[in-house]
């Protein structure tokens, strides 16, 4: 009997333990969890603020952490849809762009007559061809156009979507800017794969790509290569009528022509800064809301 009163107390100090202990490792739980997210303990126009300190400050993965807590928390309030234009800002900065582009995506079916949409169409069509955005593309030599070309497509059609809906939006001008740059790159692309075909001796599917870039892509560094190329594939297939006609095209419009300079062109830091490969074109944030 006092075995079994000794054995039933031991138990009951262990049960009260492991009760004790299992309370305080929630404790610890529920604060670490509050420590690691003080966010959740300030209001909705705390938590605007800090985001637009840490936007200010450059600190782009905490702004993005303020501004979804915003608006899964306050998905009503004042700053909810200033918050969702601009974490496409913010995720853009922080170099995920896919979460940009999907956030814009998002913020365009939400509110397609908001103040903010255009922006949400130009950051789209940013964010689709981001190839040339790291520094080794910027410094150094890197032939965009050389590798897989359907973002740079994608980013020229968005954009060109965005100049249909918006032509006089305050970003229509950079939005130009890059889509000539986007077209030389697509046009530099095409001849890329026209020389393969040459090489290959399917001169047919060469002058497909050649008058693709003069119908669809005119007015490029690439036009007269794809000139020559209409040239030297009639020729080789025995159309000396068409030959002489696109020879005396490329004479009268490019007589100073040359293949290899068009071919192996060097790069300037002008040129380099006409296209924004150096970050001459700041990515700004949309406007606040008033």
């Amino acid at each position: 009997m006092l075995r079994s009163k000794k054995y039933n107390l031991m138990n009951s100090v262990l049960f009260k333990t492991l009760i004790l202990l299992l309370i305080s490792f929630l404790l610890l739980l529920s604060c670490s969890s509050s420590d690691e997210r003080p966010d959740l303990k300030l209001l909705e126009k705390e938590l605007y603020d800090l985001s637009q300190t840490r936007i200010k400050n450059g600190n782009f993965s905490s702004a993005i952490d303020s501004l979804e807590n915003l608006e899964s928390r306050f998905p009503f309030g004042r700053y909810a849809e200033q918050a969702q234009a601009e974490l496409i800002y913010v995720y853009y900065k922080n170099f995920e762009f896919e979460a940009a582009r999907s956030a814009a995506e998002r913020f365009i079916n939400l509110h397609p007559r908001h103040p903010h949409t255009d922006y949400a169409y130009y950051l789209r069509g940013l964010s689709a061809f981001t190839d040339d955005s790291g520094l080794f593309t910027r410094y150094f030599e890197s032939d965009l156009s050389r590798r897989d070309i359907e973002p740079a497509q994608r980013s020229f059609e968005d954009l060109s979507e965005f100049l249909s809906r918006y032509p006089k939006s305050p970003y229509a001008e950079h939005a130009k800017q890059r889509m000539i740059y986007l077209k030389n790159i697509l046009a530099k692309h095409e001849m890329h794969v026209a020389n393969f075909y040459i090489e290959r001796k399917a001169y047919v599917a060469a002058i497909g790509r050649a008058r693709f870039v003069i119908e669809h892509l005119p007015n490029t560094p690439q036009t007269p290569e794809a000139l020559s190329i209409l040239v030297k594939c009639y020729d080789l297939l025995g159309y000396q009528e068409l030959h002489k006609k696109n020879l005396s095209i490329l004479k009268l419009n490019y007589p100073n022509f040359d293949l290899q300079e068009i071919l192996k062109p060097k790069r300037s830091w002008t040129n380099r800064l006409s296209f924004g490969l150096i970050g001459s074109e700041e990515i700004l944030p949309p406007p606040k809301k008033e």
